[in-house]
């Protein structure tokens, strides 16, 4: 048979090579969407963009695929809406005083006191913190917010589920205005007390978490 020229050989080895290259790549966003899970307890399905052409009905830069075998809103009919009366919502820090240089962790806890399964929207796009002296609010977390995204959960009825990755407070004052600024004014410690408001998927927490700072 005719000797094939050198060019071939390259091009079937750059076939081979870019055929092992995709094969990493499946493996490890697989893997990923294995192991990611940013809400604890609940059972989470991405929702279509706005150019998808699916129907919005059920999006943690935090999107997880729901695990197998625990139900989302599109796969167990009859699953509705939460209701405000059903959703308890509770503000959540890592500590109850920070000394200096240390950053509060905020992080939102859901509970359904409802008698039957619901759904709601857990995404970053629906959360709010708010971090108050008083009547002075120092920060917002959305006032700077970065990639928001939905992100809806099935609740379990008589379940408690909590936001896996906390949202740092960073002890500044925080302003539209001021997102890209090192100057920003900073929260006075020596035991000042601070509270920590949340709302997620238009839910507010019925009270407040107190901090201090040193």
């Amino acid at each position: 048979m005719p000797r094939q020229s050198a060019a071939v050989y390259r091009r079937r080895r750059l076939v081979l090579l870019l055929g092992v290259i995709l094969l990493i790549a499946v493996i490890g966003v697989a893997a990923w969407l294995l192991i990611a899970r940013p809400w604890a307890g609940a059972a989470e399905k991405p929702a279509p963009t706005a150019s998808s052409s699916a129907t919005a009905t059920a999006t943690p830069t935090d999107a997880a695929e729901t695990p197998s075998g625990e139900p989302t809103a599109s796969e167990t009919p009859g699953v509705v809406a939460c209701e405000a009366k059903d959703i308890v919502v509770e503000a959540v820090t890592d500590a109850e005083s920070y000394q200096p240089g240390v950053l509060p962790q905020l992080s939102i806890r859901l509970t359904n006191n409802g008698a039957a399964d619901c759904t709601m929207d857990v995404g970053s796009t629906t959360q709010v913190f708010t971090v108050s002296s008083g009547d002075d609010v120092w920060w917002r977390s959305t006032d700077c917010q970065e990639n928001p995204s939905s992100m809806i959960a099935t609740l379990a009825a008589g379940a408690t589920v909590e936001s896996k990755t906390p949202v740092a407070w960073d002890r500044t004052r925080s302003s539209v205005e001021t997102c890209g600024s090192e100057n920003r004014p900073r929260a006075p410690g020596g035991g000042a007390s601070y509270h920590v408001d949340v709302q997620i998927g238009g839910f507010p927490a019925a009270g407040s978490k107190q901090i201090l700072l040193y």
